[in-house]
């Protein structure tokens, strides 16, 4: 990959590019958009101050970031009107629209529409070199992170685990950055994130530590995948950090999601200013190689905003009727 320092090189120009493109504010949007991204040191957090500037470049609607424990927390300030964009992962995205979560307490979001696909997660783990951690199955009887609580990781994973009969000494809920931090000193013995690789806490500490990254058996995957359908089967290739072969994981897709009440037009812009700016974002975050409309087709419950659906609709993809929400 290019120097950070050429990344955001390219990534000034191209949002200089967008900038001269962009129209005048429409009157009828708002001045500024605040988005709520996820936990310090978790793909969330850059990813989703990166398409917010291409965004902001193109429709001169100034952009603001929360960071926030991750989907869980993000539906909730969206709810409450608190934010107006944010990102989740579709597995939470069900609870919340389902009230089926016991995060939810029975409660059924219904202000959230889909916006633009981001990428698929991947739940997979660090330890130690010498921890003989090399699979999931390596975590009974050990001190787990798992991220924030109100996360993905933090949701599903102590689940994941207990349907395939692995016992461990106890969670740890915390920010990415933390948790990391805590195996390498040796509170924990492990961290098992949800996010898309490669995660920029891992990539810090494997520059400081001599760390293994792992992820699941092919056994383990295919028994989550069956008995959890919001999951889907994935791997991150070798090479994606340190020395780390070819994993196998169970992984989740993640879409951009909006307030239902901000103007359908708005939505039409920032969805294509998202999209046009994902080959870019692609060269500093590789998991933005997955943001393209092609992908809309893996949601299949969650109501896209109008304004995204004509985006999607003029330019040649099906939104069935039943996936546009006002």
């Amino acid at each position: 990959m290019p120097g950070r320092r050429g990344v955001l090189a390219a990534m000034a120009g191209a949002l200089a590019g967008w900038a001269a493109s962009a129209e005048a504010r429409d009157l009828a949007w708002p001045v500024a958009l605040t988005m709520g991204t996820g936990s310090a040191g978790g793909t969330y957090a850059g990813y989703g101050e990166a398409w917010g500037a291409a965004v902001a470049a193109a429709t001169n609607v100034h952009m603001f970031y929360r960071a926030t424990e991750g989907p869980n927390e993000n539906i909730m300030l969206l709810d409450r009107g608190a934010i107006d964009l944010a990102m989740t992962t579709l597995g939470i995205a069900h609870e919340a629209w389902t009230g089926g979560g016991a995060w939810t307490d029975g409660v059924k979001f219904r202000t959230i529409r889909a916006v633009f696909p981001m990428y698929e997660t991947a739940f997979h783990g660090i330890a130690r070199a010498g921890s003989g951690i090399t699979t999931a199955d390596g975590l009974a009887g050990k001190r787990v992170g798992v991220g924030p609580e109100s996360g993905t990781g933090g949701t599903y994973l102590p689940r994941m685990l207990r349907l395939l009969g692995i016992e461990v000494a106890g969670f740890r809920f915390g920010s990415f950055i933390d948790l990391v931090d805590a195996v390498a000193a040796g509170d924990l013995d492990a961290c098992v994130l949800a996010a898309g690789p490669p995660v920029p806490a891992f990539q810090e500490i494997a520059r400081r530590t001599s760390m293994r990254f792992f992820g699941f058996t092919a056994r383990e995957v295919a028994l989550l995948v069956r008995e959890l359908p919001q999951l889907s089967a994935t791997t991150i290739p070798a090479g994606t950090y340190p020395g780390q072969l070819t994993l196998a994981c169970p992984g989740m897709f993640n879409f951009a999601i909006c307030r239902q009440v901000l103007p359908d037009s708005l939505i039409y812009a920032v969805t294509g200013a998202a999209l046009a700016a994902a080959p870019t974002l692609a060269r500093r975050f590789p998991v933005a190689a997955e943001t393209v409309a092609g992908n809309i087709g893996q949601d299949r419950f969650l109501p896209f905003h109008p304004g995204a659906a004509r985006y999607y609709r003029s330019h040649g993809f099906a939104v069935p009727d039943r996936l546009v929400m006002e």
